[in-house]
């Protein structure tokens, strides 16, 4: 199978970045010809290829900056047209729906008659995470403009894939065909992330032996920021010697919640060799999930990482993850307040033996349910149905020619 898949975040730093990226690689260890479109960090001009396990990732010019350079230049989708317009693929998976995926995918449907899926894995617009960022002026202006790029074209899809529920209910309720949708976690990567020894990891990182070690990965909206730092501020009262390991750029302001200097240790960027040990020396992993609707919609893939490395975690009854916690005992659900967070975090920093249970059952959940490969058959699964209702169904337009040329190709 001739797969396109198109991604609007810069490549190796946006979390559909990563979702699109083990999908590819897995589906080129298949045998199937996998080429993946991403902004490239730098690159104004022109574009730059690596081959990675099989998988042709297509690094993009982009001429904006900062958090705009993520699918919104026009230059950029003008060159992702011109890259598709005379290349064959049987399906595009265009990883959400902004100009630089969509417009490209849209076009390649149109002309070459591909079969198009469509994924959804954040509730952005309508209420969603552009009403969370600082800023507000700025974003409710441009809230509109993410709302529609982010719902009017479902209904082109041949297929949809969505992350969560409620992203699953809002695809219904844009009128998408509910036999054409598919509800695919984020995954988690079993291969690379392997549980370490905890006081190895630490004696690598120069972190205390003894010391209660909470973690934290990536980045925070404001109010799960509060959250965290709220409630590690009342553990901290407690266990004056715990610490908090803010691993990776986390960007919220510490200086604005009533915690020690010192009792916060902030990694920065990491290496993915290293991200793995500050993971393997926590006693806990926290994932903070105030109950608003991006949270609600969302699959965090830092949990994907925290069960890979066989730690328990304490998280909030919030969005599809807390139906996992509730059909497996990985970790705890904590209210969304200060209090309720740490009291959680507290009852389980005392009990050893349970730390491990949890621990071990994370890290086979992660083997066993949540892998990569496991949920990349589900999504080949997916392709053939798609292709197999268009080839006998009709829709757009595809030819006698086209389904011989997609059978042999397949």
């Amino acid at each position: 199978m001739r797969i396109l898949m198109l991604n609007h975040n810069v490549a190796w730093r946006g979390g559909t970045f990563f979702r699109a990226y083990h999908f590819g690689r897995h589906l080129a260890r298949r045998g199937h010809r996998v080429t993946l479109l991403t902004i490239s960090p730098t690159l104004r001009y022109g574009f730059r290829e690596k081959v990675i396990e099989g998988l042709k990732v297509f690094e993009t010019p982009d001429l904006l900056w900062g958090v705009t350079r993520s699918g919104w230049d026009p230059w950029d989708t003008l060159n992702r047209i011109a890259y598709v317009h005379d290349r064959s693929f049987d399906l595009v998976h265009a990883f959400d729906s902004r100009p630089a995926v969509i417009l490209p995918a849209l076009y390649h449907k149109t002309m070459q008659q591909s079969k198009l899926v469509l994924d959804w894995a954040d509730w952005w617009g309508r209420g969603g995470t552009i009403y969370e960022r600082p800023n507000q002026l700025l974003w409710r202006m441009l809230a509109p403009i993410e709302t529609f790029f982010e719902e009017a074209f479902r209904k082109y899809a041949d297929g949809t894939t969505v992350i969560s529920q409620a992203l699953y209910q809002r695809a219904l309720s844009l009128q998408v065909n509910e036999s054409t949708i598919m509800r695919i976690p984020q995954g988690s990567d079993v291969e690379r992330i392997r549980p370490l020894d905890q006081f190895e990891a630490r004696r690598a990182l120069g972190l205390p032996l003894e010391a209660p070690l909470l973690g934290h990965l990536g980045v925070l909206q404001p109010k799960d920021a509060a959250l965290l730092l709220n409630a590690f501020a009342v553990i901290h009262k407690r266990h004056s010697d715990c610490k908090l390991i803010m691993i990776g750029n986390h960007r919220a302001n510490i200086a604005l919640h009533e915690i020690s200097a010192t009792a916060v240790i902030e990694t920065g960027y990491v290496d993915y060799e290293n991200l793995v040990r500050y993971l393997a020396a926590c006693d806990i992993l926290m994932l903070p999930l105030c109950n608003t609707t991006s949270n609600q919609a969302r699959w965090p893939s830092r949990i994907n990482d925290y069960l890979a490395v066989g730690r328990p975690i304490i998280t909030c009854p919030v969005g599809d993850v807390s139906v996992l916690f509730r059909e497996h005992n990985i970790g705890l659900l904590a209210n969304d307040n200060p209090q309720g967070f740490a009291r959680a975090t507290l009852s389980l920093l005392e009990d050893q033996g349970l730390r491990e249970e949890m621990g071990s059952n994370a890290r086979r959940i992660a083997e066993e349910q949540l892998s990569w490969e496991m949920l990349t058959t589900q999504l080949e699964k997916f392709y053939h149905k798609i292709l197999h209702q268009q080839d006998n169904v009709g829709q757009g337009g595809v030819t006698e020619k086209k389904r011989k040329e997609r059978q042999h190709a397949a």
